[in-house]
């Protein structure tokens, strides 16, 4: 069964993470220039306003928030506190690109995509941000970078481009932070939605969130499709594990450019909605040492 956490109206809702220490699911509306703060407990949400995009957070390892914003990535050391930049603003140059999808893999080091307007021109790119602040640039060649996660041994990385409709898979190692063996994990067909946002669950299963695909859908580590999860909202986004058991998946959704008619049948889109699963998610990694 799946419930309607909070009826937020985000434009884009994305980057939901759990933080296990405050009980809260962080997440973000990206062209609202918003991260929320939400307690699933009692439905409170808190509001951070930014003046401009912001694609992702995570919990950083000495309380804060790292977040990646249009250009680049910032620190936020507190609950309301200014950004402060973090490393070169890579993107600054690119005014069709913008920070979007990202995650934290286990040597707490952060992995975040870029996408581009310019679809005819492919050229956003996949980074690994180090705890020093270096940008190394991953993947290249992308128009939409999304649904990056670890198998729970680190040495499996998933990545869709999700124009292309692929979720990809790589070979990982968990110590240098590089990848190989690039692979096609699941290839979807056209017209019945996209693969965002991901998570991977204790199993080693990744659950992918599909845009315009009114549903969430659960691979196993061989790539067969095992499960589907069907939800109120055409324009999931991504899913993350959380609660005390971390076997309550939570889901943010997008409400924007839906037709009135559109709207009319999906009253909650840019809600976040909530579900239990039987397999607990991953305990999530901070960023930083």
């Amino acid at each position: 069964m799946v419930d309607l956490l909070l009826d937020a109206g985000a434009l884009l809702g994305e980057s939901p993470r759990w933080s296990a220490s405050e009980s809260r699911l962080y997440w973000v509306d990206i062209d609202a220039h918003r991260i929320h703060r939400t307690d699933p407990a009692t439905g409170t949400d808190e509001v951070m306003q930014l003046d401009g995009p912001v694609g992702c957070v995570a919990p950083r390892a000495g309380g804060g928030l790292i977040a990646a914003l249009k250009t680049g990535c910032v620190l936020i050391d507190a609950w309301g506190a200014a950004p402060r930049p973090f490393g070169e603003p890579v993107l600054a140059g690119l005014p069709d690109q913008r920070f979007n999808d990202g995650c934290v893999d286990a040597a707490g080091r952060l992995w975040i995509g870029s996408l581009t307007a310019d679809k005819a021109n492919p050229h956003a790119t996949l980074y690994r941000v180090d705890h020093d602040a270096t940008l190394t640039p991953m993947i290249g060649g992308l128009m939409t970078s999304n649904g990056a996660a670890f198998s729970p041994d680190g040495r499996t990385f998933y990545h869709a481009d999700t124009p292309t409709h692929r979720i990809d898979a790589y070979d990982a190692d968990p110590a240098s932070g590089t990848l190989s063996g690039k692979r096609t994990f699941h290839q979807f067909e056209f017209g019945n939605g996209r693969p965002d946002g991901a998570a991977v669950d204790a199993e080693g299963c990744y659950w992918s969130a599909m845009w315009d695909g009114w549903r969430i859908v659960r691979f196993s580590p061989a790539g067969e499709l095992i499960q589907t999860v069907e939800l109120p909202v055409q324009r999931p986004t991504m899913i993350a594990f959380g609660g005390p058991d971390l076997k309550t998946a939570f889901v943010t959704s997008a409400g924007k450019n839906l037709t009135d008619d559109e709207r009319l049948g999906q009253p909650h889109a840019g809600g976040i909605f909530s579900f239990r699963v039987d397999v607990p998610g991953l305990i999530q990694q901070d960023f930083g040492a």
